[in-house]
């Protein structure tokens, strides 16, 4: 009691207390993750204009609806991001050149599609297509949007829809004006055939940079540095972060796979467990001594859903298949181990049955069957429509292919007066293909689907054999609660460890678990090396609050992780891993080309071989169509010099890939001039047709791109 007083005596005092902890909280989130001003609502910029997070949550929402739900969040936060650099970048360069893509230049381009022009629903009664009913139907669906969620599904794939044309029409506008610019005149038409055509007899010596041993030259860090520093644009570093980690996997012990294989084993007879309701012991109906077993099913939930389609040999298991094909109806298979489950499987049934059918069908819908606006029968009515036309059928079977034609809503078959061709069990339905398989040819009945009636005429069937029915009883391989709280204990004995001070390699070693490194992470990723989603992760890492050396154990799905941040690279001009490496090999390459052309010296060819202790080379009608040089090789790059220069002189100190050139053009064959380079001149206009495609990757390259992602997603 005296606590209490003395905590109503102190009242306002922690109410204030309490007040400013939870004001800091808030206002320390608002600053961490951008809350108040002009930047707290934008996810990012391109060349200074903003992206606002309205207009992305919008563009995500709909990439997903789009997808259909079947990709990850951050593949919808991508492609949304991705779609609006594109359509600003785009849009951006239009504005500078003057050219505007209005709303009727997207509203023309729209009409011209083909599922616009030619669909039915389009056209009017002289079969011609009527704007004003495409225009009607924009309308309803634009009325209809809050109607319900395929409605709103439906709105939002149209605005997509439009804006991709826009987008479109945008990137090719664009792309048409810089394809113009990159026309070719005759001029250029013939300088590209006399290059292509000209054919140089050549003496030379060619010096490969492993000419100059790697113990002679050296590449600093600085050095690289300083490269990087002076080519700005080639080497723009996203920030990343290097993180390794241990996994721990949550895995069913021996001990839990025996008790798993035992509570199978114990659903196969009758049994006896006692009843709460019952107040004592009642007996419990085996799988092996059931009749019915959907209802065993329902009492007795399996992880495998019960399964009533026939199978053929060839469909069933290959641990099955020997042994159930020679069983009786009502015995019994197991318990046995596949995959990540044990299993138990009854044979239920056996039928003869094809292994493919062939048959045609005439489709009769109703109200609730199809989207088809145009569809205004009743399940009764479309019903009684099937019939009587089963019963005109009946009587006069060659009609089926014109009354397919003619009133089939299965346009795709109605044009092939019904014909489905040739198909497997699993392909239709279960209602048409319990008819098909399950009757003879030559059968016609009305069978209903969630499609509508189907009038069906069994053609012809191949293959008829023996086929099971199985009743799989499974339970899937998983760890014990004891074992999941063994491998919890153990990954947080090693986050423990680590926070004291041990090293995470030796620590790895000594308990004999493997240390994955991660280099280069960045801050959009979602995958973590070969773990799945692991988005938390990647958010840990890039966290203001997260310090190299830091460790925490994260939950995931199959088991826990314990992380190690080992180092931050800030957003600017980096080179990490294989692009350092790649561009130390290149300064090495300039260095020793550079101390090469420095010993080339000579007044003729032997002279500069003498210093390099080789040999004087010759090759003969060498052209850019054929640039093959003994010892070197392919060598596009020295011919389309050597192309342009003089016969009997010297040229020497000339850079290629991988060495230094010197060489005598000894001959030059050149072509007799054309009076029209026509073809020429289209090559050199494909060709730069080709650099056109290349337009949107270098504006990407030279934009100004502010990501702020990370900070909402």
């Amino acid at each position: 009691m005296a606590i209490l007083s003395k905590i109503r005596e102190r009242s306002l005092f922690l109410i204030i207390i309490i007040a400013l902890a939870l004001f800091s909280f808030v206002i320390g989130d608002v600053f961490t993750r951008g809350g108040f001003g002009s930047q707290s609502n934008s996810i990012g910029e391109v060349n200074g204009e903003n992206i606002g997070r309205e207009e992305f949550v919008q563009m995500v929402e709909q990439q997903k609806t789009l997808s259909g739900g079947r990709g990850s969040q951050m593949q919808y936060v991508n492609m949304a991001w991705e779609n609006l650099l594109r359509q600003k970048i785009y849009k951006a360069q239009l504005e500078k050149s003057g050219v505007t893509v209005g709303e009727k230049d997207v509203w023309d381009e729209i009409l011209k599609q083909p599922w616009v022009q030619e669909n039915p629903q389009f056209k009017n009664e002289v079969g011609l297509f009527d704007e004003d009913k495409f225009k009607e139907h924009i309308a309803t669906l634009n009325d209809a949007k809050n109607d319900d969620e395929s409605s709103r599904q439906a709105w939002l794939s149209w605005l997509d829809y439009e804006r991709n044309i826009k987008n479109s029409l945008e990137l090719r506008t664009y792309n048409n004006l810089v394809t113009a610019g990159l026309g070719a005149t005759f001029k250029e038409g013939e300088r590209y055939y006399m290059a292509n055509n000209t054919k140089l007899d050549l003496e030379y010596v060619y010096v490969p940079n492993t000419f100059i041993a790697d113990s002679l030259v050296s590449v600093t860090d600085k050095e690289i540095e300083e490269y990087v520093k002076n080519h700005p644009n080639d080497y723009k570093a996203e920030a990343s972060r290097d993180i390794s980690f241990v996994k721990f996997d949550i895995k069913a012990s021996p001990e839990d796979e025996a008790e798993i294989k035992k509570e199978v084993e114990s659903i196969i007879e009758d049994r006896e467990e006692y009843s709460t309701a019952a107040k004592g012991n009642v007996k419990i109906e085996g799988l092996a001594n059931t009749e019915d077993v959907e209802d065993f099913f329902r009492n007795n939930p399996s992880d495998i859903p019960l399964d009533n389609n026939y199978y053929n040999k060839s469909k069933v298991s290959p641990i099955l298949a020997d042994t159930i094909f020679k069983m009786n109806v009502g015995d019994v298979y197991g318990p046995y181990k596949e995959g990540n489950y044990y299993k138990v499987t009854k044979l239920v049934a056996v039928k003869q049955l094809p292994d493919s059918v062939k048959a045609r069908h005439i489709l009769i819908p109703f109200i609730g069957s199809t989207n088809d606006p145009s569809v205004m029968e009743t399940e009764a009515q479309a019903k009684e429509k099937a019939d009587s036309l089963l019963t005109v059928l009946k009587k006069d079977k060659s009609q089926f292919a014109e009354i397919a034609k003619t009133m089939s809503s299965d346009k795709s078959s109605g044009v092939k007066g019904g014909d489905l061709d040739w198909f497997v069990y699993q392909t239709m339905v279960p209602e048409f293909r319990d008819y098909t398989f399950e009757n003879k040819v030559g059968d016609m009945g009305v069978v209903k689907s969630q499609f509508g009636f189907h009038i069906i005429d069994i053609q012809n069937q191949k293959n008829i054999q023996k086929n099971v029915k199985l009743a799989t009883f499974a339970r899937a391989i998983v760890a014990s609660d004891e074992t999941e709280s063994n491998v919890y204990q153990k990954a947080e004995t090693f986050a423990s460890q680590l926070t004291e001070g041990k090293d995470i390699e030796d620590l790895a070693k000594e308990e004999g678990l493997t240390l994955q490194p991660v280099v280069g992470l960045k801050a959009m990723d979602e995958r973590v090396s070969n773990l799945s989603n692991q988005r938390q992760i990647v958010t840990w890492a890039f966290s203001s609050d997260t310090d190299v050396d830091d460790i925490k154990r994260f939950d995931i799905e199959d088991g826990y992780v314990v992380a190690k941040l080992t180092a931050k690279h800030e957003k600017g001009l980096n080179v990490l891993g294989t692009a350092k490496a790649t561009l130390r090999a290149k300064l090495l390459n300039e260095k020793k080309s550079k101390l090469i052309k420095e010993k080339m010296k000579g007044d003729n060819l032997q002279d500069i071989a003498k210093v390099f202790n080789t040999t004087v080379q010759t090759s003969k009608a060498v052209s850019l169509g054929s640039p093959i040089l003994p010892g070197i090789g392919r060598a596009e790059e020295i011919v389309a010099v050597l192309v342009y220069l003089d016969e009997n002189k010297l040229y020497s100190g000339i850079d290629t890939r991988n060495g230094v050139f010197a060489a005598i053009i000894t001959k030059k064959d050149s072509p007799k001039p054309l009076e029209n380079y026509a073809s020429s001149i289209t090559a050199v206009k494909n060709t730069n047709r080709t650099k056109a495609s290349k337009v949107y990757s270098v504006l990407k390259k030279f934009s100004d791109i502010e990501d702020n992602r990370a900070t909402f997603y």
